[in-house]
């Protein structure tokens, strides 16, 4: 048996629909993990140890984070685990702390999401889901419907021929949740629907309709993790809540042998659940709130009777019951679940887990799960990974009411630790710069200097600009500069455009630009480091 591991800290963002707010993961991760070391009491140099969680980006994109929290040269781990990404680094924190090999660990989990349905990027390789989706061929066939509802949506069409369940009961589950989300401000949907709103919803797959299914989003959360010696010795114990199991499994033989329930990973949870239990020595009944992985509708139903929640084949009775609510057995997903509070596949684990500390420090309002003393996770990827885990207060004689002058985290997304909107640009100086004019003086240059800049720079460049886009060509004949985007470009820079007036007008570092996302760029560094070259060094808007 190893180390005790305790949740000494949480924070995260208000998750929100992809794009809607102008800033990228580096912030989104920033905010998440200065508040979470907020909430502890700590500074980032006693962190001694970063797991950070994403799904989509390029390697080293949790250093990227991290770095605008602090450079102290610690190791950081990036991992990626499809949607239980984000509790997959908590368990690994765990495990370092655990096994002796840190005192204080950081993990962190974002996503910086595309609209619409989750789709594969690589087409010139396996698919990790392809054993999966041929076992939904042969028992299902295909339909011309994303492969997350039609995946799940079969694991429900199977519990409703078996056991009778109806669209009725998986309608309720979504009025439970969107219900529950109305008084959580990092919820990214706050609206409550009438059963009968749920069911006339526009259809997916049935039996899910668009309001039984979890939208893409952005979003970051994080948690620091400790030991006892360290809880200890910063005098944590009045909100340290200890892990008291916590267990990570991947998909058994059932998964690929034609039941759609076991493909969407109901056996491999049951077998994360049970060891959990037996570490724990407790039981769900032990439990008084959950959080669980209620992609869809159907998912939330599947995994009552995984958890152990109630018999196989009985979830729909659990519902009728009320046992999923406030005023039932267990308040399941009191912060709205994935289906309300949204979905960025990084962090969705770790707000779980600042959504059951918060409960089990009795911090959470209007929301809070009335004699709440243990808690329950669970936190699932297709693919496969399952992970369940159950927390309580590690020091109960300690706890304490949250201090009523601060403000308080779980209640109230602008609490002032660190959440900063990302930085304005400043003003455009008065007078008639404008992209126009600024490409039209480019145009000139090129047009007298082309012929030495094509083979001193010897690439194609695409600016996005605000609403313009405008290639300047420095690689054929004499190079051009054109008002519009070329096909293909070596290098791509993005900003808005008063923004870029700035930079051109020398009141925009553009390296501090770059660090705070408000110059993109893509596409080949190299061409990106000579645009000093081409605007100039002498001038204000030296690139």
């Amino acid at each position: 048996m190893g180390r005790k591991v305790y949740v000494v800290g949480v924070g995260m963002i208000k998750f929100e629909k992809p794009g809607k707010r102008d800033w990228d993961y580096p912030k989104m991760g920033q905010v998440a993990g200065k508040k979470a070391l907020a909430d502890a009491g700590i500074p980032y140099n006693e962190v001694q140890q970063a797991v950070v969680g994403y799904v989509y980006g390029d390697s080293t994109c949790g250093q990227r984070a991290v770095y605008e929290i602090g450079l102290t040269g610690i190791p950081i781990y990036n991992v990626n685990n499809n949607c239980s990404t984000g509790s997959t680094a908590l368990y690994m924190g765990k495990q370092l702390i655990e096994g002796g090999l840190a005192d204080c660990v950081l993990a962190l989990g974002f996503e910086k999401m595309e609209r619409g349905s989750l789709k594969g990027h690589y087409n010139d390789r396996t698919n990790p889901l392809d054993q999966h989706m041929n076992v939904m061929l042969e028992k299902r066939g295909l339909e011309q419907v994303p492969f997350a509802p039609q995946m799940f949506g079969n694991a429900g069409r199977e519990h409703m021929e078996k056991y009778g369940t109806t669209k009725e009961h998986f309608a309720k589950i979504a009025y439970k949740n969107h219900k529950h989300s109305v008084n959580n401000p990092y919820s990214q949907f706050r609206d409550e629907y009438t059963l009968e709103d749920i069911l006339k919803s526009r259809p997916v797959f049935e039996p899910l309709t668009m309001l039984q299914c979890c939208p893409t989003s952005d979003g970051a959360a994080a948690a620091v993790l400790a030991s006892e010696e360290f809880v200890k010795k910063h005098h944590l114990e009045a909100q340290a809540i200890e892990i008291v199991g916590m267990a990570l499994t991947t998909d058994l033989p059932q998964a690929l042998e034609g039941s759609m329930i076991s493909m969407v990973g109901s056996d491999m949870v049951r077998k994360a659940a049970n060891e959990v239990y037996r570490q724990s020595g407790l039981s769900p009944n032990d439990a008084q709130v959950v959080e669980l992985h209620d992609c869809f509708s159907c998912n939330e139903l599947v995994t009552y009777e995984a958890l152990g929640l109630c018999g196989q084949g009985e979830a729909g009775k659990l519902i009728d019951r009320g046992d999923n609510t406030y005023g039932g057995k267990w308040v399941i997903n009191p912060s709205g679940g994935l289906i309300s509070k949204g979905h960025p596949l990084g962090a969705t684990g770790l707000a779980q887990c600042s959504e059951l500390c918060w409960q089990l420090r009795g911090m959470c309002g209007n929301r809070q799960v009335p004699n709440c003393n243990v808690a329950l996770q669970h936190n699932i990827g297709l693919g496969g990974a399952a992970v369940v885990a159950m927390y309580r207060h590690g020091f109960p004689q300690q706890k304490k009411p949250f201090p009523a002058e601060k403000p308080n985290p779980a209640i109230n997304e602008n609490t002032p630790y660190g959440e900063e909107e990302p930085t304005p640009a400043p003003a455009a100086p008065a007078g008639p710069v404008s992209v126009a004019s600024v490409f039209g003086e480019l145009k000139k240059k090129v047009e007298a200097e082309g012929a030495a800049l094509v083979p001193k720079i010897g690439g194609v460049y695409v600016f996005k600009v605000g609403s313009e886009s405008w290639t300047v060509d420095l690689k054929n004949g004499s190079g051009k500069v054109e008002p519009k985007a070329a096909e293909k470009a070596d290098c791509t820079v993005t900003m808005k455009e008063n923004d870029f007036v700035a930079l051109v007008n020398g009141q925009l570092d553009p390296q501090q630009a770059f660090m705070k996302g408000l110059l993109k760029i893509s596409g080949n560094m190299s061409f990106a480091m000579k645009l000093g070259v081409l605007f100039g060094t002498k001038k204000k808007a030296a690139l």
